[in-house]
């Protein structure tokens, strides 16, 4: 019996492939294995925001999938696992999850840790924001997924992109309870500037 912790990683075809990439290299680190789907338009964003190509996105998981893999492992609710992470999450994803409409591997996975009863973190990636969205977000929540739109934390001091990028696959990884290194966090205390200094006299 393998007792080391899992997790799926979906990736559509949202703007933010960079949040997935990074949870992966973040559960590596951690030694949690990762089973990675990837839709076909996520392979079209790879394209379009990375240099990478399919096969060094698939490299950075333990165990990869092709989304018309029905019968795969992760479709099952008998393949234990911690839950899902679909980073970044399209709205048509979104909406076949909210609807249980289990076309492809990765909504099929979705649903299984739903039924399950496992955490799924849907990082959905669209602004402005109409009714059917907002409908659809309600809906997932109330089936027990986590709707978390990737919003920056400027409290942080963010000197890059990829300070922001890391920062939100941390706390993707804190509904987990997996530790990221390193990441800051809120203290309550901000850092004094020199601005501040310049009060106080």
């Amino acid at each position: 019996m393998n007792d080391r912790r899992r997790i799926i990683v979906g990736i559509t075809g949202a703007t933010g492939i960079a949040y997935g990439l990074r949870v992966l290299e973040f559960l590596r680190a951690a030694d949690v294995e990762t089973h990675l789907v990837v839709s076909k338009a996520g392979h079209l964003t790879r394209k379009y925001e990375t240099g990478l190509s399919a096969r060094d996105l698939e490299t950075l998981a333990d165990v990869n999938y092709a989304p018309a893999d029905i019968g795969a492992a992760i479709a099952s609710g008998s393949f234990r696992t911690m839950g899902m992470v679909v980073a970044p999450c399209s709205i048509r994803t979104l909406a076949e999850i909210a609807a249980c409409a289990t076309g492809s591997l990765l909504t099929r996975a979705a649903d299984v840790c739903l039924k399950e009863r496992r955490r799924v973190v849907l990082l959905v990636r669209e602004t402005p924001l109409h009714a059917g969205h907002l409908r659809a977000m309600l809906g997932a929540t109330e089936m027990g997924a986590v709707v978390m739109p990737p919003v920056p934390a400027f409290y942080t001091r963010p000197r890059t992109i990829q300070d922001i990028v890391d920062h939100t696959a941390a706390r993707v990884l804190d509904l987990f309870d997996i530790e990221v290194p390193d990441i800051p966090r809120w203290s309550g205390r901000p850092e004094p500037t020199s601005s501040d200094d310049g009060l106080r006299r």
